[in-house]
């Protein structure tokens, strides 16, 4: 479950007001509205990238609101999906297993899930640079689903892919949604998008408001 209550964010001119929302557990959500509306801001004041003026965020039954990213328990795809291109593909997979000291058998152990779930065991032994756009996507998504989070929010996972790619990777997000239970937020301009995967539509129009300095 997400909850988000008279959350305020200042980021130098922007100023945004968000009246709050709530996204039950295991809903797959999806958050939509216009470019510099708030829609990213909002969804790393959730991860904790960003800190907001005032305001309280929940997640479960935490309130999260000042913890560090690191303890919210929270995956988070940016637009760009963010790989560690000095990394290989298991690598990156691996990260954030690694930096909360997992045993090396459990390790293995998740990425031979990861493996399975995304059908990427091939792609394990290549370069992040060396991956096509859908590729990417699926390893940036694997990273954020490694240590088993309840919440994974999504920035815009789907915008850079052709057609094709796109719908494969909805079927595959339909999948890790209905396989894991997971709670997801999904930031898209695409209706298309929030027609087949939504359970809850956000309108960031009626949800938040935003000003911007002239100056």
């Amino acid at each position: 479950m997400i909850s988000i209550s008279q959350l305020v964010l200042d980021r130098g001119g922007f100023h945004l007001e968000c009246a709050g929302f709530d996204v039950r557990a295991g809903a797959y959500a999806v958050l939509m509205g216009p470019a510099g509306g708030g829609k990213t801001s909002v969804l790393e004041c959730i991860a904790g990238l960003v800190k907001p003026r005032s305001g309280q965020i929940h997640v479960g039954d935490r309130d999260v609101t000042l913890l560090p990213a690191a303890e919210r328990q929270i995956g988070y795809v940016p637009q760009d999906g963010a790989l560690f291109t000095g990394l290989g593909v298991r690598a990156n997979l691996e990260f954030s297993l690694r930096i909360r000291r997992s045993s090396d058998a459990a390790v293995k152990q998740r990425i031979d899930e990861l493996s399975d779930l995304l059908e990427i065991g091939h792609l394990l032994g290549r370069e992040v640079r060396d991956l096509s756009g859908g590729e990417r996507q699926r390893i940036a998504l694997g990273r954020a689903l490694a240590f088993r989070p309840a919440v994974m929010l999504l920035d815009e996972p789907l915008s850079a892919l052709d057609e094709t790619s796109r719908g494969a990777m909805c079927s595959l997000l339909e999948q890790i949604q209905q396989e894991t239970g997971t709670t997801f937020l999904h930031i898209t301009h695409s209706a298309a998008e929030a027609d087949r995967l939504a359970t809850l539509r956000l309108d960031a129009l009626e949800l938040f408001r935003v000003r911007r300095s002239k100056h």
